[in-house]
């Protein structure tokens, strides 16, 4: 259950002994953890799996008018297990996918799953991941393929975007699209082109860019932010200039910046996150909701922010673009708004429409009218968080207000991945998914950053 723990920089020397060690002890605490909570998780699930077959009895299950098969990808996050739970309970049948490293995806035990399949790694042979979704989609007669990716993957599900589409629907943007929103700094560009609020920002290359530029002319300060999806440093938001010309410069020089892995250097505004999920089509929102954000997210809350619906309506009107898209906010002390960052792929907001009985319609062709407004979760919807995350906040807490606090949030929430009748991807994530990862980083002596239950994996330097 752990969250995070440190782990020592990434070298070409030989592993000393010393990691090897701490590398071990790593896993095997947080595996010594996972099976003391196994049996209470067991337990849990095994009276919801037999409430449930009892409840069934006594219930009618959903039958769509014109049912359809539809293929998810991205299998290990939670994030396809809404979506899969979503259409399966609209009448669907869901087909779910993901590489052959996450064969053992818990998900792929939930009752909303028909089938699962897995496929090569996308960045690594695009033509081999291209052809085994179109067997895949022939093979399950796929109507509608929804991608569920990672940072890199987004890109090549894009890219075969206009070969599978002679086969089935592809709920993505187009490859030059998704390339321009995924570049922090050319999306803040277009965005700047519409007429829409942006930090100033600058592409850079060389830390010598960095080094040579007049902060003194600057009212903000600033934060580098790599283009390139990096797992740990974006998590780094120290401000620029620091204290000093040679911290700076340290901090500067200890970033892997270069023309082949860019980084965006952005006006820091100060004030409130908010992080969004939008399902678009035709430039038409039809599903949208926003959160309040931080840097590790892994707590979600629908709040009505009008002037980030607005934001985000007029963006998707001027592109005509039809996909998932995911946004980062920050709202500054005036009020205005400020997109700081755009993600062309779902967010694990989705998981706030954890009950909302038309999200298949949001993504389904002529399944809302022209002039409907898009859906939103319902207002007495709990937030989501992923359960195995706050008990390792406990060990965070040192007050009674902060435990009541951690309480509350308990109690008025829901777990992301557990659901009274489709229970068994709450055991199979944290007992089988996550536990065969941890195994094969002990056998390997190989250490990792932390355990991310959300994404189902353990982040690692230089892993995927």
């Amino acid at each position: 259950m752990a969250q995070l723990i440190s782990t020592s920089k990434t070298t070409t020397q030989p592993i000393s002994l010393g990691v090897k060690v701490a590398a071990f002890f790593q896993s095997f605490a947080t595996l010594t953890l996972l099976l003391l909570a196994l049996p209470i998780n067991a337990t849990i699930v095994l009276l919801s799996l037999l409430w449930s077959r009892l409840a069934r009895l006594f219930q009618h299950s959903s039958t769509a008018t014109h049912p359809k098969n539809i293929l998810i990808s991205g299998g290990k996050m939670t994030k396809a297990l809404q979506l899969a739970r979503s259409f399966y309970a609209a009448g669907h049948r869901v087909v779910l996918i993901e590489t052959h490293k996450y064969w053992l995806s818990g998900h792929r035990f939930s009752q909303a799953v028909d089938k699962f399949y897995t496929t090569p790694v996308p960045e690594k042979d695009p033509d081999a991941y291209t052809q085994a979704l179109i067997e895949i989609i022939k093979r399950e007669n796929i109507d509608v393929y929804i991608p569920v990716t990672s940072p890199v993957a987004s890109y090549y599900d894009s890219v075969a975007k206009p070969v599978l589409s002679q086969y089935c629907e592809v709920f993505h943007v187009d490859a030059d699209v998704c390339e321009m929103l995924d570049d922090k700094y050319t999306f803040s560009e277009k965005a700047r082109q519409f007429g829409l609020s942006v930090p100033k920002s600058f592409k850079i290359t060389s830390p010598e860019q960095v080094l040579n530029f007049d902060f003194s002319q600057q009212t903000r300060k600033y934060i580098l932010k790599s283009i390139p999806y990096d797992s740990v440093n974006r998590l780094n938001l120290t401000k620029l200039p620091c204290e000093t010309p040679e911290q700076t410069e340290a901090f500067v020089r200890s970033l892997p910046i270069s023309p082949e892995k860019p980084w965006i250097m952005q006006e820091f505004i100060s004030g409130k996150e908010f992080c969004t999920h939008s399902t678009v089509r035709d430039g038409k929102l039809r599903l949208h909701t926003c959160c309040e954000s931080s840097a590790f997210q892994v707590n979600y809350k629908d709040v009505k922010n009008l002037k980030i619906r607005e934001w985000v309506t007029h963006f998707f009107r001027e592109l005509k673009i039809t996909g998932q898209i995911s946004f980062d906010f920050i709202e500054a002390e005036d009020g205005e708004v400020y997109a700081i960052e755009c993600n062309p792929r779902i967010h694990s907001a989705i998981t706030t429409f954890h009950d909302h009985p038309g999200v298949a319609d949001a993504y389904l062709k002529d399944s809302q009218g022209e002039n409907e407004p898009p859906i939103e979760p319902l207002p007495d919807s709990k937030p989501t968080y992923w359960l195995y995350h706050e008990l390792w906040r406990l060990t965070e807490i040192r007050s009674w207000s902060q435990l009541n606090a951690w309480l509350e949030k308990i109690v008025k929430g829901t777990d992301a991945i557990f659901q009274f009748d489709d229970p068994l991807p709450f055991l199979a994530v944290h007992h089988w998914q996550i536990t065969l990862l941890l195994l094969d980083n002990l056998r390997k002596l190989k250490s990792w950053v932390k355990i991310d239950f959300n994404i189902g994996k353990l982040v690692e330097l230089g892993g995927d």
